[in-house]
């Protein structure tokens, strides 16, 4: 195995998939290739950051001025965030979207393409499935919910967002959990799962098991992407749902 695959493969980037719209030939193979030292940048520059302290402002001075943000500060703080090299590659920040005092709090993954250029989580194709759940139960995120993402920038080509990603944008998330106080947390997908429920058990073993993040429910569910692949699992996803509206009404 090449040293270019073995990097790949690491950092979740191999098999590469060729969408059947698209001519072979069209397919940059050099991207995946760019992706990958771009992956390998961030990890290092996170490493030196931890490594010599030179940040510029230190972890405990941004983790308690965020903590004290308005909703009102929050979108414009987020849009000037340097925290991780994702600043470097993002078209727009994707803070977050709907009330600000909702009944449920939907958190995703990080943000895809469709969202980095509009500024706005869960707008494509998954994003229309998640409007169907949610409305299925009562909710949207025009009336009573508010979605946000464990990371507010997109990672270059839709890649898993690293730990030192998360490790960013975790003091912005427990800040909107913090003022938005919903009756419930929504996680759709494993890094939301993990991140709410500090854990690292697969998405099944959370399903099986709600949790609570600051005292509030946290359902797991599978992410809107994965539905749209794997449509049987539909069934499964519903009857998360309705848990999430149980817990929901119980601790109303």
């Amino acid at each position: 195995m090449s040293a270019r695959d073995t990097i790949l493969r690491e950092i979740g980037l191999t098999p590469i998939w060729l969408a059947r719209s698209q001519p072979p030939q069209l397919i940059e193979i050099e991207s995946a290739e760019l992706q990958a030292r771009e992956a390998a940048n961030i990890a290092q520059h996170a490493a030196e950051l931890r490594d010599s302290g030179e940040s510029r402002e230190s972890r405990e001075a941004r983790e308690a001025r965020i903590a004290n943000l308005p909703w009102s500060q929050i979108d414009a703080d987020i849009a000037e965030c340097q925290a991780c090299q994702l600043c470097k590659t993002r078209t727009l920040t994707v803070p977050g979207v709907g009330v600000a005092a909702p009944e449920w709090m939907v958190i995703g993954e990080a943000p895809g393409e469709n969202e980095d250029k509009q500024g706005e989580p869960f707008v494509g194709r998954a994003g229309k499935l998640l409007d169907q759940m949610l409305d299925a139960v009562g909710k949207s995120r025009t009336r009573n919910v508010f979605i946000a993402n464990v990371v507010k920038c997109r990672p270059p080509g839709n890649r898993d967002p690293l730990p030192e990603e998360i490790d960013a944008c975790a003091p912005y998330l427990a800040r909107q959990i913090s003022l938005a106080q919903p009756k419930l947390l929504l996680a759709v997908g494993k890094f939301a799962g993990q991140q709410l429920l500090n854990t690292d058990a697969t998405v099944g073993a959370m399903r099986a098991k709600p949790g609570r993040r600051d005292n509030i429910p946290v359902v797991v569910t599978y992410h809107p992407s994965y539905l749209l692949r794997s449509p049987l699992e539909k069934a499964k996803a519903w009857e998360d749902l309705n848990l999430a509206r149980s817990l929901a009404a119980q601790s109303a």
